[in-house]
């Protein structure tokens, strides 16, 4: 199905940890490119990338990826 969309927080992690897309494509193995495409929903990795993704940033696998959006930071519930 072409609608199936994986989203990430991939770009959110990396700032958090000051690492670069070019830093963590080669940590992976991949092209830095990829490391784009995921981030913005482009393209969905393997089990595998996103388990070595996971593994890489020692997160379970749910915490970088979901089958729905993840919710804005700061709309937890909060009334402002």
């Amino acid at each position: 199905m072409s609608g199936e969309v994986i989203h990430n927080r991939i770009a959110m992690l990396r700032a958090e940890r000051g690492i670069s897309r070019r830093e963590l494509a080669e940590a992976l193995g991949v092209h830095y490119q990829t490391i784009g495409y995921l981030e913005r929903g482009e393209y969905s990795p393997s089990l595998h990338l996103a388990l070595r993704i996971a593994e890489h940033f020692e997160v379970p696998v749910e915490v970088i990826f979901s089958t729905a959006p993840f919710p804005r930071l700061g709309t937890t519930g909060r009334s402002a």
